[in-house]
């Protein structure tokens, strides 16, 4: 079950960050920030009391992705993006939807906001997994150093809502 994540929640989601993204660390202080800035983003997956999963997403520029374990300082107010900066099951929550559920209530919350697509880096080889759920691949000459602070199978991704009806 997915729910607003609170500072309280904080610390367990620095720990399944550290678990399922050993290669692309971040500071604790980036998870604040992020929920600090946009908490309407900020959601974790509940099994009873134990914290297994989380996303934080925000508003942001296009084709300009924050770079890895960077503050943001603010949200943009030009924001044209609705931007997914992570997300994370631990693998006792994986396969049973719980990242479907969660992407259809942040593609929601996208459409409600006036945001025509959503953006992401996928890592780790999770382009197929997004491309499940409709997002494409956006090559860009601009975005490669970026993507290469991340690995050689980072891409930028991103889903157009104006195309994108119902459910993933």
């Amino acid at each position: 079950m997915w729910r607003p994540m609170t500072r309280a929640d904080l610390a367990a989601v620095a720990h399944i960050a550290a678990e399922v993204h050993p290669d692309y660390p971040e500071d604790a202080a980036v998870f604040e920030e992020r929920l600090r800035l946009y908490p309407a983003g900020c959601h974790v997956h509940a099994a009873g009391a134990a914290i297994t999963g989380y996303i934080l997403s925000h508003p942001w520029l296009d084709r300009q992705p924050p770079a890895l374990n960077t503050l943001l300082g603010a949200i943009p107010a030009n924001a044209d993006t609705y931007y997914i900066h992570d997300i994370a099951l631990l693998r006792q929550s994986r396969g049973q939807d719980a990242a479907r559920a969660i992407l259809n209530q942040i593609i929601a919350l996208a459409r409600q906001s006036g945001f025509k697509n959503l953006s992401l880096i996928a890592v780790n080889g999770s382009a197929v997994f997004w491309r499940k759920h409709g997002f494409e691949i956006v090559q860009d000459a601009a975005l490669d150093e970026k993507l290469k602070s991340y690995d050689a199978q980072a891409r930028f991704m991103r889903l157009d809502l104006s195309t994108r009806h119902g459910d993933t």
